[in-house]
């Protein structure tokens, strides 16, 4: 196994991967948007590159950066909200040109359970996709664009809502009231599961798969964040009592049972 990654991304997600790659005596190439954490991304082993995608194109050595490794993991989420909201798509085609005439052979591809429909119940790996979120129709668009690559192995990773000790949703939740949809079950990941199950797929080469990333504990969002918010000392989220007959359930049976990937941490931190 060519122990050289590449991580396009390195955020919250990225950065803490790229740590724990380097831990284990990979040799990591990171990518950032800002000038101020090249020097952070520096500190902790990991070689830094400056390079942003934006709708027009590409900025920065992107070419020098997929010539050091064969492996690249992909971590750059839609951004959607706000005045300018992007065209991701368009942006996942300017890097699958750039892959294209690169030495990169396999790829890791972050995306999200939000590729399913609230609608789709229990959902395991082998349920269609039917988004209904602008995120998620994006991220299913760039799912096929990465699969589809000439010569490239491409593993999706559809990860449920990212949770961990320095984040977790229900700060921004606390005290908050007439919250809807109290009655659907959650569904959650802990970074260092993330982390575990990247991993996992680089050492045991699980190659050209698609794999729901959700812990096997599925709640209701009402009882989960209060329950939450008590343990952390926070004010309980309030829901409304007219419940919706929607929701759906990230089954990872097939990370649990095929691959036989045990879960490291509960949701209840």
């Amino acid at each position: 196994m060519n122990k050289n990654i590449a991580i396009m991304g390195c955020g919250w997600l990225g950065y803490s991967l790229a740590k724990s790659l380097i831990q284990e005596g990979f040799t990591v190439f990171g990518t950032t948007t800002s000038e101020d954490k090249m020097p952070i991304l520096q500190t902790v082993g990991i070689t830094p590159y400056r390079i942003s995608i934006s709708e027009k194109g590409i900025t920065g050595p992107i070419t020098t950066l997929l010539g050091n490794a064969e492996t690249l993991i992909i971590n750059i989420p839609p951004k959607l909200r706000g005045s300018n909201p992007e065209n991701y798509i368009k942006k996942m085609e300017h890097l699958c040109g750039a892959l294209k005439k690169s030495k990169v052979k396999k790829v890791v591809f972050v995306s999200s359970t939000s590729v399913y429909g609230d609608d789709q119940g229990v959902i395991n790996d082998d349920i269609l996709p039917k988004p209904t979120t602008a995120s998620g129709k994006q991220l299913l668009a760039s799912e096929k664009l990465f699969s589809a690559l000439p010569n490239i192995e491409t593993t999706i990773i559809r990860f449920g809502g990212l949770i961990g000790k320095d984040r977790h949703p229900v700060t921004m939740l606390s005290g908050k009231t007439g919250l809807r949809n109290g009655n659907h079950p959650v569904n959650l990941i802990h970074l260092e599961d993330c982390i575990g199950i990247i991993k996992s797929i680089l050492k045991k080469q699980w190659w050209g798969e698609i794999f729901n990333a959700a812990f096997p504990l599925h709640p209701s969002k009402k009882e989960y964040y209060q329950q939450i918010a008590k343990q952390k000392g926070l004010i309980p989220p309030e829901y409304d009592e007219n419940p919706s007959l929607s929701g759906k359930i990230i089954d990872p049976s097939r990370l649990i049972l095929v691959k036989k990937y045990l879960f490291l941490t509960s949701i209840y931190i």
